[in-house]
Formats: C-alpha cells, sequence, structure tokens
C-alpha cells in the first residue's frame, strides 16, 4: 500500500498531464510572503530570519514535508532590499531542494505607501529514488520508468510586484516561470515539466478597540489547467502581542466539495526579536481517514527588534 500511495504522490507532485499544483502549501503563508513574491524583499523593517516547518497529513506515510529557512533585510535607504530562501520538500520517494535569491526595488507611493518590484533566481535540486517503489505492472522495458536513485538540477527565475502601507498589502507574482523538464525518463519525449505557479495575496488591518485588530488576508493561487486553489485567513491580533485566528483551504476532494482544510492559528510576539506561532490543519477531504490533520510552526527573529523610535511595529509585518 505504501509503494502505490508512493507512485500516486509522485504522479500527483510532478506530472504535468494532469497539471496538479506543484509548489507546496503553507497555512501561514503570511509569514512567508519572500517565498511567493521577491517583490517582498526589503519590505520589514530589519533584518529578519523565518524558520517554517510542516508536516502534512499527520499519520499518512509519505505524506509531505517541508523546511525553510529564509532571511529578508531592507539593503539600503535608497530603496533596494535583498532576500533568500532555502527550503527542503520531500513526498513519497522525491525530494526537493530549492534555493532562490531575491531582488527589489521598493519606492514610496504617498501616505505611508511603498510598492516593490523584484525578481528572483533559484536553482532546484530533484532526486527520486525509484528503488523504493513498486508498480501494479511489470516495470521492465517501459523507459519512461527510470530505476535507482535519480537526481538533476534546475535553474529557473521569477517576478512580482507587491504594495503596502499601514492597513492594506496587495501582491502579485510567479516565483518560477520556466516550463523546465523535471521528469528522468530516458526517452527524448518530455513527460514533466514545471508549471508556472501564480499568486494573488491580499490583506487588510482593521482596527476595532485600542488593544485588538482584526486582519483577514488571503492568498489565491492559479496554475494553467489545475483547478482554482487558494487560502482565506482571517486574525485577531491583541495588544500587538498575541494573535489567533483560522483558515479556510480550497480545493482537495472534487466529489465532496468542502475544500481541502479548515484551520487554527495561534502565536505570540514574546519580545521585540522573536515571535512564534502554530498552525493546526483539519483535513476535510476524503484524506481524513486516514490522517489526523497537519501541523505547522513558524519561528521568527529579527536582529533589530521591533523598535523604531517610539513605535514599536506590529506583528503583522506588511
Amino acid at each position: 500500500m505504501r509503494k502505490i500511495f508512493t507512485l500516486l504522490l509522485l504522479t500527483l507532485g510532478l506530472g504535468t498531464l494532469l497539471q496538479a499544483q506543484q509548489d507546496e502549501q503553507f497555512t501561514q503563508f503570511m509569514y512567508h510572503k519572500l517565498g511567493f513574491n521577491p517583490a517582498y524583499a526589503g519590505m520589514q523593517e530589519t533584518p529578519t530570519f523565518t524558520a517554517l516547518v510542516r508536516q502534512q497529513w499527520i499519520g499518512l506515510e509519505g505524506a509531505p514535508q517541508s523546511q525553510l529557512l529564509t532571511f529578508n533585510m531592507p539593503l539600503t535607504s535608497s530603496g533596494i532590499g535583498l532576500g533568500a530562501n532555502i527550503s527542503r520538500h520531500t513526498i513519497g520517494v522525491t525530494e526537493r531542494l530549492t534555493a532562490d535569491v531575491a531582488y527589489a526595488y521598493r519606492f514610496n507611493l504617498g501616505r505611508g505607501g511603498r510598492m516593490g518590484i523584484g525578481l528572483s533566481t533559484s536553482v532546484r535540486y530533484l532526486q527520486v529514488n525509484f528503488a523504493e517503489t513498486t508498480a501494479t505492472q511489470p516495470q521492465d522495458g517501459d523507459p519512461s520508468i527510470p530505476v535507482g536513485l535519480q537526481s538533476k538540477y534546475v535553474p529557473n527565475f521569477g517576478a512580482g510586484i507587491y504594495y503596502s502601507n499601514q492597513s492594506f498589502f496587495l501582491g502579485l507574482s510567479a516565483p518560477r516561470l520556466l516550463t523546465n523538464n523535471i521528469d528522468f525518463a530516458d526517452e527524448v519525449t518530455i513527460i514533466s515539466r514545471e508549471i508556472p505557479h501564480y499568486y494573488l495575496m491580499a490583506g487588510v488591518l482593521v482596527k476595532i478597540s485600542e488593544k485588538v485588530q482584526m486582519q483577514p488576508q488571503a492568498l489565491l493561487k492559479y496554475v494553467q489547467g489545475a483547478p482554482f486553489d487558494g487560502d482565506i485567513n482571517l486574525n485577531f491580533i491583541f495588544s500587538e502581542t498575541v494573535y489567533t485566528g483560522v483558515s479556510y483551504r480550497l480545493g482537495g476532494s472534487s466529489v465532496s466539495g468542502i475544500g481541502e482544510s479548515g484551520a487554527v492559528l495561534l502565536g505570540m510576539q514574546f519580545s521585540e526579536h522573536m515571535m512564534f506561532g502554530l498552525s493546526f490543519d483539519f483535513t476535510l477531504s476524503e484524506l481524513r481517514t486516514y490522517s489526523s490533520g497537519s501541523l505547522e510552526g513558524v519561528v521568527r527573529y529579527s536582529l533589530g527588534g521591533r523598535s523604531r523610535g517610539d513605535e514599536i511595529l506590529s506583528p503583522r509585518f506588511f
């Protein structure tokens, strides 16, 4: 069962005939904006490290796992921003390591608004151990199924725009634009390619009282030929320190039609320098029979803290 499931995951993750979503998903996407949009580089007021770990579909063998580390900083006072991401994503017998660097130029638009235009370059290391798989039919003689441990490097580039002010943000991006060959077959015919993913993110901050703020936000995803997907989140921030909220992810099963997952989030700004957050996803698709949900944790450390003169920066980090 495990081997068959692994092959299914491999097909969903790498195949283009199905036109599936290929990039990993994060419930706490609001703390990983740089990974979706290179124009976010330098938007944070101080050099900041962010680490994020995700275990998807707990209890399901071969389920996706993701780990990433990002660095983001304003490089100069003239508006240049620089960012970098290193991530590892595994699913079944496949492993993907990604490193990318983002460059953005930011300029003021008045009334506290800033616009960023960003570019990124990346390289991915893809590895699949076909020796750990089994098939329902004999694999001998099928050139589309490689044998043993296979790997390759895939370069790419992306672009994006990002606008924010004190209470609103909006971004549009495509982190990887090249349709690289990502299969390991011996034939000249290309079986699978990287497919460009287009992201639209937006959020607004609403002041409810002196100590309570409400922050609805969304990340919408488009891949040609694949079903429309997206994450919708609603957070409440208390005293600029503690936040809690709920999220809903579209997609999942076309049979049940109720979405892929719902989630609860909880986090806290422990000091001027450090923030920690957790989320737990409740699976809504048919996989809920086999899975106990998904767990995700994020830690963010700002070298300069949150202070800027007499002002304390919010954990929202627009």
